[in-house]
């Protein structure tokens, strides 16, 4: 009863079964981190630009600079910004179109912003279901 019970030498010895379940294990183990950790740090980014334009939103900005401002950096804004862009881009539409019932134009404007908000939270959203399903399987499968 000599023999070596390290981890390595028990990996080495074992059949290529045993071997390719323990690194798909290692593999789904590196992504869920690196999947979660991009989560983390894509929700403090969020939470800052949302800060920032929050922020200036209720700092008394003229609501036409704050759109300009937020159409311009569209891409590197936060979700409220595009959000607050997309709801200000369709009321405008509607004005140009000379309609004049402010109903109309809120409607329009609240529709364009709760399209924009489901496409922000589903980019949020991305990967939940990979990190849910690792972590209801994870247990049975020692991870």
């Amino acid at each position: 009863m000599t023999e070596d019970l390290s981890i390595v030498n028990l990996m080495l010895n074992a059949s290529w079964v045993v071997q390719a379940v323990v690194l798909l294990l290692i593999v789904m183990s590196i992504v869920s981190w690196a999947a979660i950790f991009r989560k983390i740090f894509a929700i403090k980014r969020v939470k800052g630009h949302n800060e920032g334009f929050e922020r200036e939103f209720w700092s008394g900005t003229n609501l036409n600079d704050l759109y300009a401002a937020a159409a311009q950096s569209a891409r590197h804004g936060g979700p409220m910004e595009r959000i607050f862009a997309s709801g200000m881009r369709e009321y405008q539409k509607l004005r140009e179109r000379k309609i004049t019932d402010g109903g109309t134009l809120l409607d329009g404007a609240r529709r364009a912003m709760r399209a924009s908000f489901q496409r922000e939270l589903d980019a949020l959203e991305t990967n939940l279901s990979f990190l849910g399903t690792v972590g209801s399987v994870a247990p049975y499968i020692g991870l």
